[in-house]
């Protein structure tokens, strides 16, 4: 499906204004100058949960970006980069404060996803014979772990040197209905090239499923700013799997050519996001899971560009698969994010690396088992340019 993005750009500067006639003067000043330029304040991060101590890590790169880490969730709270004028802009959704993210609506921010990265059906699995039964979180289904996910954990947490945080937490078998007991380390790196990098290992003593992945919500005009459709992307990626009206997969691969889900090459996330597809009436915009083309080792999954800052994000990762969610379910009731800043509807997007949905459910897709003597390991980066 080609697209006009000369006519696109126009009706989309015609759809802003239009929007911002009808917002009041105070939502159009935050969605407008609401980016965070200075990380949040640590003793806000200071406390106890769960008996276990509480607190935010600050890493730092040799070119002045810096990321901002709370052991509640192994949350990534801040990142600051630099733009095309070389400001640095928090380019990551967040709260100011341990008790903004223990609130009942947060939407994962930032947070370290497992035991189980997005949804199982009805929350039910066989494994080696025997059923078992998780938390029901979503719906008919368990999503990002159930009730008692990795996002509400407290992790031990190890700051290696400036630039390096490692994280661990004990699953205990039975936790939010998953067997065995699972070891899992994650490590936080904030290299010299402006690359994040998430690598993520576990180890069991009874046969699981593991699929673990960060849910970083990104948008690179700035956390607080209205919108990520005007954003670029490109997803190396020629299929997805379809999903079902409560957003699981139908266990099909589907090509993206022809179909408003096409990001092989560079697009405007707004161009086709309301196009008359049920696939995206199910998701109520893009949350689904892309097919990464095969490949071994750390490989490009996407890119994305803000047409405003000129800052370029690609994602790198070992995984087979990337989830694109578009924001679809943030809405103007999330007022209390960093600054003050309200986190509206599409007003930012997650890339999270990970297994297919529904995996332990579907015998076609790779496999999510761990077993006992197998070691859990696979990195992710993301990784941070300008374009001038």
């Amino acid at each position: 499906m080609k697209t006009n993005h000369k006519f696109f750009i126009a009706a989309l500067m015609v759809s802003g204004a239009l929007a911002s006639c009808n917002s009041s003067e105070k939502k159009a000043a935050s969605a407008d100058s609401s980016t965070v330029q200075t990380l949040p304040d640590s003793g806000a991060f200071a406390g106890t949960t769960d008996q276990k101590a509480t607190h935010l890590y600050v890493l730092k790169n040799k070119d002045g970006a810096e990321a901002a880490i709370t052991n509640f969730g192994g949350r990534l709270v801040s990142l600051l980069v630099k733009d095309n004028k070389g400001a640095l802009v928090d380019v990551v959704l967040g709260h100011d404060s341990l008790k903004s993210y223990q609130r009942k609506e947060e939407f994962f921010f930032g947070a370290l996803i497992g035991r189980y990265g997005n949804r199982i059906a009805k929350g039910k699995f066989t494994l080696d014979g025997k059923s078992y039964q998780l938390e029901v979180n979503d719906g008919k289904n368990t999503l990002h772990g159930g009730f008692n996910g990795f996002y509400k954990k407290v992790w031990e947490g190890k700051q290696l040197n400036d630039h390096t945080l490692e994280l661990s937490y004990v699953a205990k078998d039975g936790e939010a209905g998953y067997p065995g007991t699972l070891n899992v380390k994650v490590t936080y790196s904030l290299e010299d090239d402006n690359s994040l990098k998430i690598a993520y290992s576990a180890t069991t003593d009874k046969a699981t499923v593991v699929n673990l992945t960060n849910h970083a919500y990104f948008n690179l005009n700035g956390a607080g700013n209205a919108t990520i459709t005007d954003h670029l992307l490109t997803l190396e990626a020629d299929e997805y799997t379809p999903v079902d009206t409560t957003l699981i997969p139908t266990g099909k691969l589907q090509k993206v050519a022809g179909t408003a889900f096409d990001f092989t090459k560079p697009k405007l996330i707004g161009a086709e996001i309301d196009a008359n597809d049920p696939q995206l009436k199910n998701g109520k915009g893009y949350d689904h899971n892309w097919v990464l083309r095969k490949g071994t080792g750390l490989r490009k999954a996407a890119t994305l560009e803000s047409t405003k800052t000129g800052i370029v994000m690609e994602v790198l990762t070992e995984e087979p698969a990337i989830q694109f969610y578009s924001g679809n379910f943030l809405t103007e009731k999330m007022n209390y994010g960093k600054g003050g800043a309200t986190y509206g509807y599409r007003s930012a997007l997650c890339l999270e690396t990970q297994h297919f949905p529904d995996s332990p459910n579907q015998p076609a897709f790779p496999s999510t088992v761990l077993k006992p003597g197998q070691e859990y390991k696979t990195v992710s980066v993301y990784k941070f340019s300008v374009k001038k």
